[in-house]
């Protein structure tokens, strides 16, 4: 992946492409990021939106994880990828996304939450992984879910990717509405926020010219 960055009107600076280890290091970083976030949404029983939060949704009426509910929601979105972004693209993706799965189904292992404010449980978690999907964005890679249509919609219409996951997520706890406290969903909806506020401001098609 190369990226050509913009710095002030006239100046132009082409970066070198990551190589493999950098890229493997990123995604690996970003992926951890992404479950711990989860983790605490989870843990404060938060939703937020895309598969992620229609996986934790789920969790409550099936006999199945979060991990395996949420990888297999996302193999749909793994082929358009795959179609979209290249072979490439879709395999970074399907690790990225089957690494969030493993850790997070595995993370009580060796770290336990008795209680923190649903608050804060959104606020960090949505920062948490709104930090954690800009590593992956970087690195030629996503999380598959709508993490695909937000960026084919950046890379074909120009529209920011953050704009249109905030979309969708927020159409997705609107929709939860029935099935959390009206205080949980205000704490799911100030993560989601945050998340999508991350990403919109540092994923910027008009600074990061990148090309696949």
């Amino acid at each position: 992946m190369q990226f050509f960055v913009f710095l002030g009107v006239d100046t132009l600076i082409h970066a070198p492409k990551h190589n493999t280890t950098e890229d493997l290091i990123a995604i690996l970083s970003g992926t951890f990021l992404v479950a711990q976030g989860v983790y605490f949404l989870q843990q404060a029983g938060l939703l937020t939106g895309g598969t992620t939060g229609l996986a934790l949704l789920v969790t409550q009426f099936v006999d199945l994880s979060f991990g395996t509910l949420y990888f297999l929601f996302n193999i749909p979105f793994y082929l358009m990828g795959w179609k979209r972004f290249g072979k490439e693209f879709a395999l970074r993706s399907v690790f990225a996304g089957g690494m969030v799965s493993l850790i997070v189904d595995h993370i009580a292992r060796v770290f336990t939450i008795e209680w923190l404010s649903p608050m804060y449980c959104g606020l960090i978690g949505g920062l948490l992984m709104g930090v954690g999907m800009l590593m992956i964005f970087r690195h030629n890679a996503s999380l598959g879910g709508f993490n695909v249509l937000a960026l084919i919609c950046q890379d074909r219409f120009g529209v920011r990717a953050g704009n249109v996951q905030m979309a969708i997520d927020i159409t997705i706890l609107l929709a939860s509405f029935f099935f959390v406290s009206p205080w949980l969903l205000v704490c799911s909806v100030l993560g989601a926020f945050v998340l999508n506020l991350v990403l919109t401001m540092n994923h910027r098609p008009d600074r990061y010219v990148v090309c696949y």
